[in-house]
């Protein structure tokens, strides 16, 4: 696989910022003819993106560089780059971005929350085929048939069949996305969809961790984002059957 796509003069298009942008995109089209469905500001989606965006990449990066800590400190440079991230700082760095803008904003976190969920696994569908073309992220040795041999990549080892875990977890967020939207279609409680967002996630990832062989930091016999997966899918299920019931019941009175 390669990432350096193509050039245009000096600078190089790569696959893993493409698909990235790409993803981006996607969500924010997908969150704006949502909006307009449920009757929500689809212009407001532009301006939660952005946010969320900015926050996300910022705490996904902190967390692998947390992750990575006594590599950092040897070479703080070589993290400053555009790949190397944790998802799940993402997600919680842009709940904490959304929860500021809807406060600003007047708007109801929990509208945007559930509107925004099937759009944050679509954009994460599109990253991890950016994370393949890195070859970032890679999974075990293999014989199987779906073994993939990378070539020119920086991250993963070279000239050895290894489990294409990146494409696994692409396709288990375009599962997820197809989920929540199916989910949403019905009448649901304010949150729930957010809430199955980070049950179904947090449980798929924690999953497919056991196929992956890179460098990605332990927290005892775990790696860390099967710990923080624990963790969220925890929160996701107190919310979903304890939380949201019962602020659902003190609007009720």
């Amino acid at each position: 696989m390669y990432n350096d796509l193509f050039s245009i003069g000096p600078v190089t298009i790569r696959g893993y910022g493409l698909m990235i942008g790409l993803g981006i995109v996607a969500a924010m089209l997908l969150g704006e003819c949502r909006a307009k469905k449920r009757g929500l500001n689809g212009e407001a989606i532009y301006g939660l993106t952005f946010f969320a965006v900015v926050t996300g990449f910022a705490a996904a990066k902190l967390l692998f560089i947390l992750t990575q800590w006594e590599s950092f400190l040897k070479n703080p440079k070589a993290y400053l780059s555009f790949e190397g991230f944790v998802v799940f700082g993402g997600i919680i760095g842009a709940i904490l971005s959304l929860y500021l803008y809807c406060r600003v904003k007047k708007l109801d976190l929990l509208d945007y929350l559930d509107l925004m969920a099937p759009s944050v696994a679509l954009a994460q569908a599109f990253g991890r085929v950016g994370c393949f073309l890195a070859g970032c992220c890679y999974g075990r040795e293999t014989d199987s048939c779906i073994g993939v041999v990378f070539t020119h990549s920086a991250y993963a080892p070279n000239g050895v069949k290894l489990l294409p875990t990146q494409l696994f977890m692409s396709a288990g967020d375009l599962l997820l996305m197809l989920i929540l939207l199916w989910y949403s279609s019905k009448e649901r409680m304010k949150g729930r969809t957010t809430m199955l967002y980070l049950i179904l996630y947090s449980l798929g990832r924690f999953a497919l961790e056991f196929l992956r062989n890179d460098n990605r930091g332990t927290v005892g016999i775990l790696s860390t984002s099967q710990f923080i997966g624990i963790l969220t899918a925890i929160a996701g299920a107190i919310g979903y059957w304890i939380i949201l019931p019962m602020l659902e019941k003190r609007n009720v009175e």
